[in-house]
Parts: structure tokens; sequence; C-alpha cells
């Protein structure tokens, strides 16, 4: 948790509101940092939270 934090430039309490839903609605760029710092691409994210089936992103 600390490294992720620190990769996104977000301190650990913050990342631990997210998790635990005291934060229901991060920055853009919140989320945005935490998906680099998870390399997680901004469209398999989007998908996941619009509920839509993971899709390979080499089709």
């Amino acid at each position: 948790m600390v490294e992720v934090a620190a990769t996104a430039g977000i301190s650990v309490e913050t990342l631990r509101k997210i998790e635990t839903g005291r934060v229901p609605t991060p920055a853009f760029f919140t989320v945005v940092a935490l998906a680099e710092a998870l390399e997680l691409p901004l469209e398999v994210l989007s998908r996941n939270v619009a509920g839509e089936p993971p899709t390979s992103l080499s089709a």
C-alpha cells in the first residue's frame, strides 16, 4: 500500500480512505495517478466501472 501511494503521489491515508469508501468519489487526477501506479490502463478501468466485460486491448 505504501509503495502504491508513493508511486501515485498520494498519502497512504488518502489511499486507505479511498479503499474503505470514506472518499467515495476521488478526484479524477487521483484515479489516473493510481491507475498509472498500478499499470492499469484507463480503458480497462473505465470498462470495469461501467460493468462491461473485460476485453483484450490488442484486439
